[in-house]
């Protein structure tokens, strides 16, 4: 199983570099092929992104999209698993976004699906999409 990383749903939706590779991986979610955690702070994120962007429209179709998504699996921690992924901000020099997809990937064992090649040195796996394939 794995953990998509908000940069590539925001490649799709910002029209990015790798948009095609990205639409490839959530489509195998969209049809259950995989399962692929997302966290509740990677919506937020893109929420923010999207605000400042001045497109919340884009952001709600988004997610409508996902929520019809087979293979998804959201997960929103608890007040204790916050406390966690503080300390392991602190323990591992990462923001709280990386701390917390960290954290989820750990918890459940997780491979996370990412363009961030920081998650290389951790204790956790990290492919691109094109891995996948």
């Amino acid at each position: 199983m794995y953990l998509i990383d908000t940069n590539i749903f925001l490649e799709v939706l910002l029209g990015q570099e790798r948009t095609e590779e990205c639409k490839e991986i959530l489509n195998k979610v969209l049809e259950g092929e995989i399962t692929a955690f997302v966290t509740s702070f990677s919506l937020h994120s893109i929420a923010v992104i999207m605000e400042k962007l001045k497109d919340l429209n884009t952001y709600q179709m988004f997610l409508e999209t996902i929520s019809d998504f087979r293979g998804i699996v959201l997960y929103s921690p608890n007040i204790h698993d916050k406390i966690e992924i503080c300390k392991i901000a602190k323990q591992e020099s990462l923001n709280f976004d990386d701390a917390f997809q960290y954290y989820t990937a750990k918890k459940f064992g997780l491979t996370i699906i990412s363009f961030d090649k920081h998650f290389d040195s951790k204790a956790i796996k990290r492919i691109e999409p094109r891995d996948i394939f």
